[in-house]
């Protein structure tokens, strides 16, 4: 599959990002064509779970990113100010639909970070599109969002295609496991990218059980005895950390000791809370961006800190870089969605974590990185990188 890995020593996993301000004199026109001012009410949204079970993953980490890029940006451009206003849906596609629909009639809103899940991806993008609203993701992972030729779509990561053979080809060459248990949760990522890990793990020459996809219960009894009969090397579970972290703890205490491992629906801290004494020893995969290595770095991380009262966490990085890609287009003069959305698709972004450059379908340009995170002393760490 061409993935190079690389074996690190395990420190605390921090989402981190080096700060890139973009600056102009409000007085002069910039390079790109900006005044250094712009229409009053210029709004850009985020679009995610801001409360409920959902949230304190792929809503909240996010939304405090975009956020920040907004405080900042305001405050170095004095007659370009930039409002912020949240869509939050919960995670739930049923109500996806209304929240788009809102958001495409408020004339002010001329981009939106989010959907932050591939369900509600799915339900609010093709309303997105018809209302012409630019997206930028940065955490819906299923592959077949690209395939459905929106012009305002936007993925800020690498989707589930990379992450799902990189999974696979870590618990094959790796883990070295034979048979493998893979289980998901039914949801259109959680299948999604349980379906390419159990399709890659086949073609690899490795035996793979399905025991069948689970429910939000978080009590799964039938699952553990049918891992448990197969005699099992590795179980990968596509899906969240809400139910990833009982599972984990079921599959233990009913006498399952192979390794667990899942993806980054399942990166977060409620993992472990909810995995309990099965959270040591588990592995969960990203495809995002890591780095604490320059002064800059450490700057954002101190500036997020003091603003939100703790360090960014998964995607709040790639939330805060999708911002600050929208501000570009903004301060080089684009005010409408159509040119902030013409300036995405043909002008390529340095932002904190990478340069972010989009194909004609929306995904992103360049090689994918897929981080490979494992729990040591109840703390999610860096383990591996597979690029």
């Amino acid at each position: 599959m061409g993935i190079r890995i690389r074996r690190f020593t395990p420190v605390v996993l921090v989402a981190s990002v080096a700060l890139v301000v973009v600056g102009c004199s409000s007085s002069k026109k910039t390079a790109s064509g900006g005044s250094g001012s712009c229409p009053s009410g210029i709004t850009l949204g985020f679009f995610g779970a801001l409360t409920g079970d959902n949230s304190p993953q792929l809503g909240i980490n996010e939304a405090q990113g975009e956020q920040l890029a907004i405080d900042q940006f305001d405050a170095a451009h004095a007659k370009c100010q930039v409002k912020y206003v949240p869509f939050d849906s919960q995670g739930d596609p049923s109500q996806a639909p209304a929240l788009a629909t809102q958001a495409v009639g408020n004339a002010s809103v001329v981009g939106i970070i989010g959907p932050a899940f591939s369900g509600e991806s799915e339900a609010a993008d093709p309303i997105f599109n018809q209302g012409g609203l630019p997206t930028i993701t940065v955490s819906a992972t299923n592959t077949t969002l690209s395939t459905n030729h929106w012009t305002i779509f936007h993925r800020a990561v690498a989707n589930d295609a990379a992450q799902g053979p990189a999974d696979a080809k870590f618990i094959a060459d790796t883990l070295h496991a034979k048979r493998v248990a893979v289980i998901d949760d039914a949801s259109n990522y959680g299948k999604g990218l349980a379906d390419i890990v159990r399709q890659t793990l086949t073609t690899d020459g490795v035996t793979v059980l399905s025991p069948g996809s689970i429910d939000m219960s978080n009590n799964y009894p039938a699952t553990v005895n049918a891992v448990k009969a197969d005699n099992v090397d590795a179980v990968f579970f596509g899906g969240y950390y809400q139910q990833a972290g009982p599972l984990a703890l079921q599959l233990k205490t009913g006498g399952v000791t192979a390794p667990f491992m899942s993806g980054d629906g399942s990166l977060d801290q409620g993992f472990v809370l909810g995995a309990g004494s099965a959270a040591n020893g588990a592995y969960l995969s990203a495809p995002a961006a890591y780095a604490l290595t320059t002064p800059a770095e450490q700057t954002f991380v101190k500036q997020y800190t003091t603003k939100w009262g703790g360090p960014p966490k998964l995607y709040s990085g790639e939330g805060y870089d999708a911002t600050n890609q929208f501000l570009a287009a903004i301060l080089a003069g684009n005010y409408t969605r159509a040119t902030i959305n013409n300036y995405i698709n043909t002008v390529p972004y340095k932002g904190l974590l990478k340069t972010y450059a989009y194909q004609a379908d929306g995904e992103l340009l360049g090689a994918p990185v897929i981080l490979i995170q494992k729990v040591v002393n109840n703390q999610i760490v860096l383990f591996m990188t597979e690029s």
